[in-house]
């Protein structure tokens, strides 16, 4: 595989070299830059398999950078400092991403994952995610859902609710639509915190612009637009209540 490392600093930079080297020796840096316009020159110039990038650039930012590539056909991997905001749209938008500063296992276990061949189409609709999440720092829009057969993009505001079933989950969207994914629901109840969505109930996530009324009676369910009744676990009434208030004046 042929890497490119686009950082603005040189110290990651320089990090990333060793530890490929050291772990990866399969890996050929091939160059590394600084910057959204030399990172672009030298990806243009060099077609690399693998692409280690920073989210905040001098002069714009990570996925500036992608929108000018017109064909992405390599695996990328992001690097980041902590901005919470990057970091869980990249995490909705099913990307891989490595912290600074750099943990050896972290990128052994990111560049693992992308050994595995890229489906050109399916890491479209990722970076499509990606860029519509990164365009509000308030509230995540979309998410990659991933079923037995393929990856679908949904819009967060589709989601009804969320429904645990065993180690899957089952997601409820609006026109009747429904998508079963192998992933547990307590994994959804940490990627989708800052989504409008949240948890009611062990088994329950709803999404509070879909919630028609909270009835005190049978020890306090949701009444959802579309007609289904959702439990309230005893313990999350006070959260509830106040995440229902909270949402009505947003």
């Amino acid at each position: 595989m042929n890497a490119i490392i686009v950082d603005d600093e040189m110290k990651v930079r320089n990090a990333i070299k060793a530890l490929l080297t050291d772990q990866f020796p399969d890996i050929n840096i091939v160059s590394s830059a600084g910057s959204v316009e030399e990172g672009y020159r030298v990806i243009i110039k060099n077609k690399p398999d693998l692409l280690f990038l920073d989210i905040e650039l001098p002069d714009g930012n990570g996925f500036e950078l992608l929108k000018k590539i017109p064909r992405i056909d390599f695996k990328v991997i992001f690097v980041t400092g902590h901005q919470e905001y990057a970091i869980d749209a990249i995490k909705v938008s099913a990307l891989d991403y490595v912290l600074k500063p750099i943990d050896t296992d972290e990128l052994c276990r990111a560049v693992e994952k992308a050994r595995a061949l890229i489906n050109y189409e399916e890491q479209q609709l990722k970076f499509q995610a990606l860029s519509e999440n990164l365009q509000s720092r308030k509230k995540l829009k979309r998410i990659i859902l991933s079923t037995a057969d393929h990856l679908q993009l949904v819009s967060v505001s589709d989601i009804i609710r969320a429904e645990a079933d065993s180690n899957y989950t089952i997601f409820w969207l609006s026109g009747g639509r429904r998508i079963l994914v192998s992933r547990t629901i307590k994994e959804f109840d940490i990627l989708l915190s800052n989504s409008g969505m949240m948890r009611v109930h062990q088994s329950h996530m709803v999404n509070l612009s879909h919630i028609d009324r909270f009835i005190k009676k049978d020890g306090g369910y949701l009444q959802m637009k579309e007609g289904t009744k959702i439990p309230v676990s005893p313990n999350l009434k006070k959260q509830v209540l106040k995440a229902i208030r909270d949402h009505m004046y947003e």
